[in-house]
């Protein structure tokens, strides 16, 4: 384990000192997690009742009984407003940490080569399933720190513009709870639990980002998905999808852990 967690500290120093990774990933969080969703919400919670709220009352007209029957609020603006913090930009919390995580794993094997520290790396004292263990904990550590802080922007965006309204601060509710600490993390680990695999064969890094975006979009499609079901779905069924969810992502990453072979790192058997 100690030697696992060497490599996964070679590797995150590398991310951490990459500036041109991080600005364009912050203005993408800031983007997601704060900007749209507080401009979505100041201008729903600040319209008047004539006004383009009516539409957004019957908009959420559309949305199921036990929904609305939940909304709080005692005006229309607080209720739209409660309802697009709550139900409607669940989903956003999937598309950053994704991106982040693999972005990181799609170059965290075939960039050993390119650098020319995979002979270091395969001449070393740990063994294959540490060095993948330290580059899973690499790439999973700035996805999940992303996913948290965005999560605590959104909270606090959230409860500075609806819970004005509702004289109290409220989010984050029970099924956000579930969503960014039972459903996420998973969703990440599958990921990452194939894009690990296609950058231990690849030959460039290049090559290995293309692949993995093509590999991300379905998981985030999936993603994308439960994280929409977990705000409309009852308590006991995100429960149900998050166990689906890491018993996917545990049988993922056991067989991922074949993607790290000495002779790949020193580019002999890139095709694996």
């Amino acid at each position: 384990m100690t030697r696992a967690m060497a490599v996964a500290r070679a590797d995150l120093r590398q991310v951490v000192r990459s500036r041109d990774f991080w600005i364009p990933i912050g203005i993408m969080a800031a983007m997601f997690f704060v900007v749209i969703p507080g401009f979505l919400l100041w201008i729903v919670t600040s319209a008047d009742e004539s006004g383009a709220i009516e539409q957004v009352t019957r908009a959420l007209g559309a949305l199921p009984k036990d929904i609305t029957d939940s909304l709080e609020g005692s005006s229309a603006s607080a209720r739209a407003g409660y309802a697009f913090a709550v139900y409607l930009f669940g989903p956003v919390a999937v598309i950053v940490p994704l991106t982040v995580a693999a972005a990181v794993g799609a170059n965290t094997i075939v960039g050993e080569r390119e650098r020319g520290t995979g002979e270091f790396l395969a001449h070393s004292p740990a063994t294959e399933r540490e060095i993948y263990l330290g580059k899973l904990v690499a790439s999973l550590l700035p996805g999940y720190i992303v996913l948290l802080t965005g999560f605590a922007a959104y909270s606090l965006v959230v409860n500075l513009t609806v819970g004005g309204e509702l004289g109290r601060w409220f989010f984050p509710t029970g099924r956000w709870w579930l969503l960014i600490f039972w459903v996420m993390p998973p969703c990440i680990a599958v990921a990452l639990s194939m894009i690990l695999r296609v950058s231990g064969v690849v030959k460039s890094a290049a090559a290995a980002q293309q692949a993995s975006s093509l590999v991300t979009l379905p998981v985030i499609v999936v993603a994308y998905g439960a994280a929409s079901g977990s705000m409309f779905s009852s308590t006991a069924s995100v429960w149900m999808v998050g166990a689906a969810a890491w018993a996917v992502a545990g049988f993922g990453l056991v067989r991922g852990s074949h993607a790290v072979r000495r002779e790949r790192l020193l580019g002999i058997d890139a095709r694996g």
